[in-house]
């Protein structure tokens, strides 16, 4: 049952992936993969590193909804679905950070 703690955590980092290739940003893409094999390291300190991983992702999806809204708002073009979708992107993948507060996920890490 504890793999079910890791999709969240994977799709987010996925979507975060695709986002910077979709930037062009390899760096970005590299990070995000790095961190997907960090999710097999078993230490105390892995967890921490995702959860600010994460995280920062979050406010890197923050700062891109403001960017788009602004764009969006500039040509007259509606947001309110890219508004909801994004948000909904936001909160999955801090709710993926909180995954490693949870009594299962600190057995596993040893916590």
């Amino acid at each position: 049952m504890s793999v079910l703690f890791y999709i969240p955590i994977v799709l987010s980092l996925l979507v975060l992936g695709a986002h910077f290739l979709r930037y062009d940003n390899m760096a970005g893409v590299i990070v995000a993969v790095v961190l997907i094999g960090l999710l097999f390291v078993r230490k105390p300190w892995a967890p921490r590193v995702l959860q600010v991983a994460l995280l920062l992702g979050a406010l890197e999806w923050a700062h891109t909804l403001y960017q788009l809204v602004q764009a969006r708002a500039a040509q007259g073009i509606p947001a309110t679905r890219l508004v909801i979708i994004l948000a909904t992107v936001i909160a999955v993948t801090a709710a993926s950070a909180l995954l490693f507060e949870s009594k299962t996920m600190k057995k596993i890490y040893g916590r």
